[in-house]
């Protein structure tokens, strides 16, 4: 079982930046695949970003440029820096871990709010 406790939500107003980081309780070298996905209300839950065990990342086309995700394997954490958010970044933000076991965990969701 893998526990994962987001935090660094908040309300930004546009333009703004946030780091949202995700505390996985076992070594992030036990994890294939992990990632930020976010949830806004009355959408299906979509991928934000990801990125494997050997570093390769992978971005949706709405937030390139502007996201970036990171790890820190001493810390076992990743990272979401978001810059020059926008409104429609507004959403509830959910890490996920894929373990090389297969088995997939996710978050309890940390709440973003870009609004002036």
């Amino acid at each position: 079982q893998v526990q994962l406790v987001e935090s660094g939500g908040g309300l930004v107003q546009p333009g703004g930046s946030l780091r949202l980081s995700c505390a996985a309780s076992q070594s992030i070298f036990n994890m294939y695949n992990m990632g930020w996905y976010r949830q806004a209300p009355g959408k299906p839950r979509e991928l934000v970003a990801t990125i494997t065990s050997g570093g390769t990342t992978n971005y949706a086309d709405s937030v390139k440029g502007r996201f970036t995700i990171s790890t820190d394997s001493a810390k076992n954490t990743v990272s979401l820096q978001m810059n020059t958010l926008k409104p429609e970044d507004t959403a509830v933000y959910y890490c996920n871990a894929v373990h090389f076991n297969r088995l997939i965990y996710w978050g309890q969701g940390t709440q973003v709010t870009v609004s002036s």
